[in-house]
């Protein structure tokens, strides 16, 4: 099985890139974020077209998770048992399901905006609360295959950024942000890291001050795996390509570029 993961930053408006990638990587299980629509604007078709089964959850044009599988997308799950809300307001970050045996979890970790915004306290209470369902699946199972993928907005060491003086006292790097990250990944690894280490290693790359040519970017999205499911992993990626623009006059690529695994 081929696992990936990809903040698609609208997928109304990247959907022939989204689709054009399906093909071209033979991508088994595909885990989106940020699609910015509602579950009716969700341009199913065209996933179907390719043999994909979606779900999705998307209250407006902010947030939104996904996941379309060729391999089966059963049991589907909208939030995590204790997933907290944002002033009373459920927000479209997590859905999960189980594709050809594997339990996938589409995650979109909040921002923070800034170490002093309400946001950023509801950063760590979110992540707080997925490590305490993650911890509570593996007691339940402990040889269960999951995986928790997407874009969890942290950057985990220095070596994650292009210049960790330029996001001094900025969220993303702060310690009780990388303390809630270890404390998720002390049971479930980071299967990528092992085969795309730094410095190339990247997955993100603001829009701006063209951080993309000048290889100025962050390691912010992540494939966490069980031992059950880190057991299975013979390959990784983060397949940087996808980030690069296309042809003039097609759509901007994502700021994020999809991070894959293979599964034996």
């Amino acid at each position: 099985m081929r696992l990936a993961t990809w903040n698609v930053n609208s997928i109304r408006s990247r959907i022939d890139r989204v689709t054009g990638w399906l093909e071209r990587a033979d991508v088994d299980v595909l885990a989106m974020q940020e699609t910015k629509c509602t579950d009716a604007q969700f341009p199913t078709m065209p996933f179907a077209a390719l043999g994909y089964d979606v779900a999705h959850v998307g209250h407006n044009q902010w947030n939104g998770v996904a996941i379309a599988s060729r391999v089966g997308l059963e049991d589907v799950a909208v939030g995590f048992p204790g997933q907290p809300a944002f002033n009373d307001s459920d927000e479209a970050r997590a859905i999960g399901a189980t594709c050809g045996g594997v339990r996938v979890w589409s995650l979109y970790v909040p921002n923070g905006r800034t170490v002093e915004d309400p946001h950023y306290a509801y950063k760590l209470e979110w992540l707080a609360a997925l490590r305490d369902s993650a911890s509570g699946w593996l007691a339940a199972d402990p040889t269960a295959p999951i995986a928790l993928v997407g874009d969890w907005n942290i950057a985990p060491t220095d070596d994650d950024v292009w210049d960790v003086e330029v996001f001094k006292g900025s969220t993303h790097v702060t310690e009780p942000e990388r303390a809630a990250f270890r404390a998720i990944e002390g049971e479930f690894a980071d299967v990528v890291r092992p085969f795309a280490p730094p410095p190339e290693n990247f997955t993100y790359w603001d829009y701006t001050q063209l951080r993309f040519p000048k290889r100025q970017g962050m390691r912010i999205d992540f494939i966490l795996g069980s031992p059950g499911l880190a057991a299975r992993v013979t390959h990784a990626e983060i397949a940087r390509d996808e980030r690069k623009p296309g042809k003039k006059g097609t759509p901007a690529p994502s700021d994020h570029a999809p991070v894959l695994v293979d599964l034996d």
